[in-house]
């Protein structure tokens, strides 16, 4: 019987089962590809590829269970924590977990092993939204809404620090022509989980106690301590370690690269202006309140929704990513946007609220299907254009970029919706149809065979 082998074992034979598991999913049954990783990387590509796609299903669900975007404000609101907290949960976990990556990715590079920083990461994450379920229990009002904001943003830190090392170790480990798959598994069988999860909160969600919020982070919790353990597992090769000075002064000359290499910049503007992808989520759902009431009945069911959209989308748009990550890109990001205009539309015309209970459910869907394209999208699209430090570097400098742009962008959405909330979908929305414009000019960097 075939067993695991051991991270130290460099002979050990992959597992069969492994084998199988690699050649069903991957679509690589017809001889194993070994574009962009060394020989020996390829040899145990079916053990990495099952212990990444473990690991980061389990923090993706995780993830979900204790969203920003739905799960985090509905838990505030049932504590009777003040609504600027609210208003402030995406800006924090998006910006937070991208700010300091271009500190952080010097650091890593000067690490030959990266997948430590991965499985850390895990660990601090995990214990957040654990605290998350301990202060629903026994904290409540501005106390609990400072307590859960302190909480994501060391999320947000640690989550930064696993997205670096984990494009670094998936670069080392997986072929280039198979990792768009592997993104696109990794969402969706997320997407059933959380979806799951979702169906199992909105039959709970009418009961008067707070057994339902405890559950949804303290099992995001749990999930993110097992992943810990798959992604420990992965046998990584050491990698190049020059380039791993840090401070400020060279974090900041980093940003160089996007004056210096025009594809990557086009790659950055593109990625910015699509990332109305993510932040119109809490406005579909507060346009959705307001029309159809009852707003604790539907966290379950939006959290349902996206698990979903990501469950029947992400393989489609993973295995379109392995061909052309730049067409995946573009259509995504152009379908976020005309879904925004539109729901704006809606919402200023005021269609009856019988007609409501199908379109926010509807829209809100779309917009799940086209923010797991335009992640896989841009990320794909990242890994592949850069090989070595240069991509953490990519990274690093993308991320924080775009980080104190989502702050910026989060705020002003904000400030917006206090005058409209369809004012600020439009804004969202516009500004996703000029990035998908934009992505379809880049450079072709993938490949599939």
């Amino acid at each position: 019987m075939s067993t695991f082998p051991s991270p130290d074992s460099e002979t050990a034979p992959q597992p069969r089962w492994m084998e199988s598991i690699y050649e069903r999913l991957a679509e690589d049954d017809d001889g194993r590809v070994c574009k962009g990783i060394s020989e020996e990387a390829c040899r145990r590509a079916p053990g990495s590829f099952f212990h990444t796609l473990a690991a980061n299903t389990l923090t993706s669900i995780g993830d979900r269970l204790g969203s920003a975007k739905t799960t985090l404000p509905w838990l505030l609101g049932h504590l009777g924590a003040p609504a600027w907290i609210s208003s402030l949960l995406v800006p924090v976990r998006e910006s937070g977990s991208m700010l300091p990556q271009i500190l952080i990715g010097a650091w890593v590079r000067r690490k030959p092993v990266r997948k430590g920083v991965w499985v850390l990461g895990s660990l601090i994450q995990g214990a957040c939204l654990g605290g998350i379920a301990l202060t629903v229990t026994a904290v409540e009002g501005l106390a609990a809404g400072l307590l859960v904001l302190a909480l994501l943003t060391v999320f947000s830190l640690a989550r930064g620090a696993c997205s670096v090392a984990y494009k670094d170790v998936l670069g080392k480990t997986i072929p280039k022509s198979r990792r768009g798959r592997l993104a696109g598994w990794i969402s969706a069988v997320s997407g059933l989980g959380a979806m799951g999860a979702g169906l199992l909160f909105s039959f709970a969600s009418g009961a008067d106690s707070r057994l339902p919020y405890i559950f949804l982070p303290l099992g995001g919790g749990l999930l993110f301590l097992a992943a810990s353990g798959f992604y420990g597992r992965i046998r990584e090769e050491p990698g190049e370690t020059g380039g791993g000075a840090n401070g400020v002064a060279e974090a900041l000359a980093k940003l160089s690269i996007l004056r210096d290499d025009p594809p990557f910049r086009r790659f950055v503007i593109g990625r910015a202006l699509a990332m109305g992808s993510g932040l119109a989520a809490p406005f579909y759902v507060t346009l959705a309140r307001g029309d159809l009431g009852s707003a604790a009945a539907f966290l379950g069911i939006f959290i349902a929704i996206e698990g979903l959209a990501g469950l029947v989308s992400a393989p489609v748009w993973g295995r379109w990513a392995d061909r052309s990550s730049r067409l995946v890109f573009a259509t995504a990001g152009g379908m976020a946007g005309i879904m925004s205009v539109t729901t704006a539309a809606w919402a200023w015309l005021s269609p009856p609220a019988e007609a409501a209970r199908w379109f926010y459910p509807a829209a809100f869907f779309v917009l799940g299907v086209a923010h797991a394209g335009v992640r896989l999208g841009r990320k794909t699209y990242l890994v592949d254009m850069a090989e070595g430090n240069k991509r953490t570097d990519y990274v690093a400098v993308s991320n924080t970029v775009i980080g104190a742009l989502l702050l910026f962008s989060g705020l002003v959405g904000a400030v917006a919706s206090v005058f409209s909330v369809p004012g600020a979908l439009l804004l969202f929305g516009l500004a996703g149809v000029a990035g998908a414009v934009l992505g379809l000019g880049w450079k072709e960097v993938s490949e599939d065979r």
